[in-house]
This record gives structure tokens, sequence and C-alpha cells, in this order.
């Protein structure tokens, strides 16, 4: 018997009239006419199960206080640092996590399974540490949360940083951070750069580095990310985050660079959202988009994924916990059109970045864990033009939040009594 058996579903790689049935926390069968009994069925109408969502960048200590103590007026990400470095100052612990709790639930019922957050260990009390890592407690269950010990002010130009990364990570944090660009100058950023992926190898650990997030085309510390990872052994356990001086090199250079990233395997998370509000700021016109060459990289063979970055904070006004809405900005503004294009940005904000993170039993498959959302959307290009609503969300089997199916009622002669927005295919 299953613990809970879902029908017909469709599947992100096209397969239709699905039966996913799951065991103790675990999917143990995936195949059409399944009549075995189970304690719970859902039906799922040939609308779409897909694996969670995940967002591999994110700023969670910063998330929802919006407002506190001002707004950002201009706009960017300079003065969204400025802000958040008078808001440090004021927030308590207890502010942190009521913050970080609320906006797990969100994420949870918008089918977010995991995140990756960056926290920042420029404040010696380190109260986003303590405030975070009570959160990855509490939320252990249903989300699948890693952090960054992320140097905001910079490793090298903040005085403690580095003494502050250290005390972060022998407190639990997961990954090493960086913020190479943020340093008072080029040769300082690759000092950073050399100085984190040292301490990562020696700890075993992954990094995720905030890397030439500008518009300066001369910001190339991507260039020495990739060395490092190379002369260091760190291959498929480092990310460059942002990347978005790449949208500004010229051809001949990133002919160059690309290559290297491929061989280094260092994987690349822009962030749509985020990176075309604050790029492109000091520009006239033509003014430049701000995301990195999504499409070069992936072509290239780097592992891509999208990230949120930012809801409601000091660089970033708006946001809802999304990744079908990070996902559809980032095929607009990468120009991402054809089918298969599209079907990859849905790739982009599930398995590209479960990738990324390194998870465990993800996925839609005999043996992974019984984690996945079940969207009204009859296929994954389809969830992305709809940001598809989300009837189910499952975790190890469970049901955890549900909704019911959007029907609009129409009174208009002639025309059927409901309509519904997901009855549009796009293959």
């Amino acid at each position: 018997m299953f613990d809970l058996l879902v029908k017909n579903a469709n599947l992100p790689d096209g397969r239709t009239g699905i039966d996913i049935g799951c065991e103790k926390g675990k999917i143990t069968a995936v195949e059409v006419g399944i009549t075995a009994v189970a304690k719970e069925t859902i039906d799922a109408t040939s609308w779409l199960a897909a694996p969670p969502f995940v967002d591999p960048h994110f700023h969670m200590d910063a998330t929802l206080s919006i407002g506190n103590p001002r707004m950002n007026v201009s706009g960017t990400l300079l003065e969204g640092i400025a802000l958040w470095g008078e808001l440090k100052k004021l927030q308590s612990i207890e502010d942190i996590v009521e913050r970080a709790m609320s906006y797990c639930d969100l994420a949870t019922s918008m089918g977010i399974g995991a995140i990756r957050s960056h926290v920042d260990i420029c404040d010696n009390e380190l109260k986003g540490v303590q405030a975070l890592l009570d959160v990855r407690e509490q939320v252990k269950d249903y989300i699948d949360l890693q952090l960054v010990a992320f140097p905001q002010d910079g490793v090298l130009r903040d005085q403690t940083a580095f003494e502050n990364t250290i005390r972060a990570l022998d407190m639990g944090m997961d990954i090493v951070g960086g913020i190479p660009h943020f340093e008072r100058t080029m040769q300082q950023g690759a000092e950073s750069v050399k100085l984190l992926c040292e301490l990562a190898a020696e700890r075993g650990l992954m990094v995720d580095m905030h890397c030439d997030e500008s518009d300066d085309p001369l910001s190339r510390h991507i260039e020495t990310l990739s060395y490092e990872t190379q002369r260091l052994g760190l291959q498929g356990r480092v990310v460059g985050s942002h990347l978005t001086s790449m949208h500004s090199m010229d051809n001949y250079y990133v002919s160059k660079l690309i290559p290297l990233i491929v061989e280094s395997e260092v994987h690349a998370i822009p962030n749509p959202l985020i990176n075309i509000m604050l790029q492109g700021r000091h520009d006239n016109y033509p003014k430049r988009r701000g995301q990195t060459r999504v499409r070069e990289l992936r072509d290239a063979g780097v592992t891509v994924g999208f990230g949120s970055d930012c809801v409601m904070d000091p660089w970033y006004s708006l946001g809802r916990a999304d990744m079908l809405d990070v996902a559809f900005m980032g095929l607009h503004a990468g120009q991402l059109s054809s089918q298969d294009d599209m079907a990859w940005c849905f790739q982009a904000v599930t398995e590209s970045s479960a990738k990324i993170m390194g998870l465990e039993g993800y996925g839609i498959s005999v043996g992974c864990n019984a984690n996945f959302n079940i969207l009204q959307a009859q296929n994954s290009i389809e969830a992305i033009r709809l940001r598809a609503h989300r009837i189910n969300i499952i975790r190890k089997g469970r049901i955890i939040a549900s909704n019911p199916a959007i029907s609009t009622n129409l009174s208009l002669a002639g025309r059927p009594k409901n309509f519904d927005p997901a009855g549009f295919t796009t293959a």
C-alpha cells in the first residue's frame, strides 16, 4: 500500500498520464496505470508534477525588511549596500528569525524546496549567522537551507571579516562566500578570491562568490576564481554568482574566458530579476540588459541556475518567492525563446540549481525523495508562461500545502460558463 498515490500527472520530460507512488518519504513507483491501494490519492488531471523549485541564491537575513530604516531611493546596488549597513545595526536576532520564518512560509507555499542563502558576517555579533542557523533547524523537514558565510563589506576591506568568516564556519555555516569586486582595488579583489578559496579547500567546503556584479568590463574576478578553482582542486564545488560584468566585456576576451570557466567546472548563477533592475543604472541609451551571457555559458557546458536573490529588501522592493517569475524574466532578458530554450529555463530553477547545490535524492524517479509540486499547467513551458498556480506541495510523501484550481466564471452569451487559464498548450 502506498502512503500517497498521484494519478495521471504530466512530467517535465514530456511523459504524460504518469502515476507516482510514495512510501515512507520516498518515490517507489513512477509508471502508467498503477492500481495498488493508497492511503491518500490525488488525481492530477494531466497537470504537471515537477520536483521542488530550487533557489540557489538568496539573502534571507535581509528579506522582508523593506522600508526599514528607509527606502532605497536611487535603486542602485551601492545604495542598497549602504542601507543594509544601517539596518544591520538596528535589527535583532529575533527580528531576523521572524522575517526569515515568514519568508520560508511563503517560499513553501510557492513550491520552493531548497534555498541557498548568503548570510552577512560583517557584524561582530554575527546576528545573522545565529538567526539563520536557528531558522535552518526549524525548517529542515521541508526546506533544504544551505548557508553561505558572506563577507558583504569585503573580506579584506572589513578589518574583522576574515576572522568572522572563520567563526561563522565554525558555528555551522556550509559554504565560503566572497565579494571580490567590492574590495578596494582589483588587486585586493584577486587576493580575496585566493584567500577564500584556500580557506574552502582547507575545510573541504564549497565556494559561492558574488562575482563581478558590475557594469565594468574590466571586473574580471571570475577569471581568478576559475584559476584558483583549478589550482586548489575545487572543480565542481565553486559558483560564480551574478557575473554581470560579462555582459559588458568584448567578445574576444569572453571567447577566452568561457573556456576557462568550463575547464574549471565553475557553475554560474545569474539572478534575472535583480540583475536587470540594478545594472545599467549609469547608462543613457542604449541601456545594457544587465544579465550575464546565459546562452553562451549554457551552450559551452557550464551549469547555469537562476536565483531570485532578493524579496522586499534594500535592493529589491518586489518579489513573491516565485521561481517561475525568475525563470520568466531570465527567459526574456536572455532572449531564450525557442521551445528547447524555454524548457531549459524551467530546468534552471529546478534540476540545474539542484545540481549546483549538490542536493541528494532530488527528482521524480524511483528512489528519490517524495518531494514534488503539482502545478496547474500541462508542461514546463506552460508553467513559465502562466507562472502556474500551485495545486499541491508535497514533501516526504505528505501534502503540506494546497490550493483549489483556478477557474473563472464567465457570463457571456454563447461562451463557456467556466474558463481555465491553463487551457492553452504551448507545444
